[in-house]
């Protein structure tokens, strides 16, 4: 009676699990990214004009194409390795920038990403510089720059002037590398008879939320570094709700995140940093430097960098060790971050290697059980001993079969008279529980996964398996949902999860036996939304734990048919 209550408790508590996790995941973890993820143009809302700067014309929202908006103005062409784009002379904004290496779908004629857009044009997203006036009227964002070059690329700058009716001679020098970075260089030259006291500023303002998820598990939206420590309490709620987020007198950078891309201030200085919300509804993080007195005749020099790219972390690093603090923190890699970093770096080595990141995958899950073998032996030899003492452990349970309490001492007397520690076989699972979460979190927040194939309809092992027998693969042509959407790969790990299991010892206890047959297939839904990549970490290390198992069994003499039931 009692284990046919344990049994109905289970599998009520399985089913639970089961149709709740797909609220609980898209809450707590997000899972793989769809097979085509992009930056896309949502509702439009007017960008913010940061509080130092002065007052701008109206923002209209979208009410052009960003082909018409770059048609509109005069501009100074970006074209880098890595970039494409240009510099609005109007308000000597950065507001039109793709990634060259970034795709927005897997299809071969996919457009490039589009990070910067500008004003009046769906997803306005852009960059500007320039300075407070304590006296006098610095450049605003309706003045008209001139430049001494019509092209900006890596190693010849371009320099932006604007003359003030009060004699002060203002220019931004742009400079920009073969990665996803810029140095500004801020000059006002004081031509009149009196001093000018400014404050240099800069921002990054954009019209609408990401469209990427933000989660414990992987932050989206505002991010900086002040003092030392990474910040990733702000986010768009807060803004939303909560106004203002101020951080006065701090060095480090600011700006925005999304999964994949970074925009970051990264001012020479302490700085007032603040990032806000417009009553339109854009976004803005700007900073402020300490006010500077610039006396007649003289000229007055700041200078800030922009990071505004991928977050690949070579490129990260290479700028950490160009000057600019942990910017690789841009990337949330967690809890485990001592932890992913050397995962990271092994399977970059391996993908590099090998020129597949499947391959590359399925070689780190055999480092990881080369390195867990001699756990695996161990775990092997608890289990054969379990097995010896099974005619023992059989008769304590008929001897004490109605004083569950006395029976579970003498049983655990008997384990320590024989030197055998059940718990033995639970290592290897909580030593694999780190390397599955780094892998995890690897494919979700590394710009490196996205879009990588591995072999016949796996296009893209950052996102879910595509094939559901579902749909008979495709042949007919409707989307299942989305619980339904059930992949090859998500059912290959059920399949070998139940392989693996039933080479293990079979528990006693009828209820516990059936719940661990049909836990299997369970995972086969909990697994289907998690991306591609990890459902083959996860198959391969099944099919190599029941290698692992049968040499095993060989090696101690030992015969598939002795897994039978142990007491638990």
């Amino acid at each position: 009676m009692n284990d046919s209550k344990n049994l109905i408790l289970a599998v009520v508590l399985s089913a639970l699990v089961l149709l709740g996790w797909s609220w609980a995941a898209n809450k707590f973890f997000p899972t793989a990214n769809p097979p085509s993820t992009k930056i896309e143009a949502g509702k439009q809302q007017p960008v913010q004009q940061p509080n130092a700067q002065p007052s701008a014309p109206a923002t209209p929202k979208a009410t052009m194409s960003v082909a018409a908006a770059l048609g509109s103005s005069q501009r100074v062409a970006i074209r880098t390795p890595s970039l494409s784009g240009s510099i609005n002379l109007k308000g000597a904004q950065i507001d039109d920038l793709v990634l060259l290496d970034q795709r927005q779908t897997i299809a071969k004629n996919s457009p490039p990403v589009r990070l910067f857009s500008p004003l009046g044009a769906p997803g306005a997203y852009l960059a500007s510089f320039g300075w407070t006036a304590q006296n006098g009227a610095a450049p605003g964002m309706d003045t008209m720059w001139t430049a001494d070059s019509q092209e900006l690329v890596p190693g010849r700058p371009v320099t932006l002037t604007s003359q003030g009716a009060d004699g002060a001679r203002y220019q931004i020098k742009i400079a920009v590398d073969d990665g996803y970075l810029f140095t500004v260089a801020q000059s006002v030259t004081n031509g009149s008879s009196a001093p000018f006291i400014l404050r240099p500023i800069g921002l990054v303002s954009r019209a609408e939320k990401s469209h990427d998820p933000d989660s414990w598990t992987n932050h989206v939206g505002p991010i900086g570094l002040f003092g030392g420590k990474a910040n990733y309490d702000v986010n768009y709620k807060n803004l939303d709700e909560d106004g203002p987020q101020p951080f006065n007198n701090v060095d480090g950078w600011l700006g925005f995140t999304d999964k994949y891309w970074l925009t970051a201030l990264i001012p020479q200085g302490s700085m007032a940093a603040d990032f806000r919300r417009s009553p339109s509804g854009g976004y803005q993080a700007d900073y402020a430097l300490a006010p500077i007195t610039v006396a007649p005749g003289q000229t007055s020099t700041t200078q800030t960098r922009l990071f505004a790219g991928a977050k690949e972390k070579a490129w990260l690093d290479r700028y950490e060790d160009a000057g600019i603090p942990k910017l690789s923190k841009s990337i949330d890699w967690g809890w485990f971050e001592f932890f992913m970093r050397p995962i990271f770096d092994l399977l970059m080595f391996l993908f590099h290697t090998v020129g597949n990141f499947g391959v590359a995958i399925i070689c780190l899950t055999l480092i990881v059980r080369a390195i867990m073998f001699p756990i695996a032996q161990k775990q092997f030899q608890s289990m054969a001993a379990m097995r010896k003492i099974q005619p023992k452990l059989k008769a304590l349970q008929e001897r004490f079969k109605d004083d569950k309490q006395r029976q579970q001492q003498e049983i655990l007397k008997l384990y320590q008279a024989e030197k055998i520690n059940p718990a033995a076989g639970c290592l290897p699972i909580l030593l694999q529980i780190p390397v599955f979460y780094a892998l995890y979190k690897v494919l979700l927040v590394s710009v490196e996964m996205r879009h990588q194939p591995f072999a016949l309809w796996i296009k893209d092992l950052s996102a879910a398996d595509p094939l559901t027998p579902v749909n008979l693969f495709g042949l007919l042509h409707f989307t299942p949902p989305a619980f339904l959407a059930i992949g090859v790969l998500p059912i290959l790990v059920g399949a070998t999860q139940w392989g693996s299991m039933k080479l293990n010892p079979q528990p006693m206890d009828p209820a516990q036996a059936q719940v661990f047959a049909i836990m299997p297939w369970f995972l086969v839904f909990i697994m289907a939304p998690f991306a591609a990549g990890l459902q083959l970490y996860w198959i391969t290390n099944n099919v190599l734990t029941m290698a692992q198992q049968w040499w095993l069994y060989r090696k101690y003499g030992l015969h598939l048919k002795d897994t039978h039931p142990v007491a638990t």
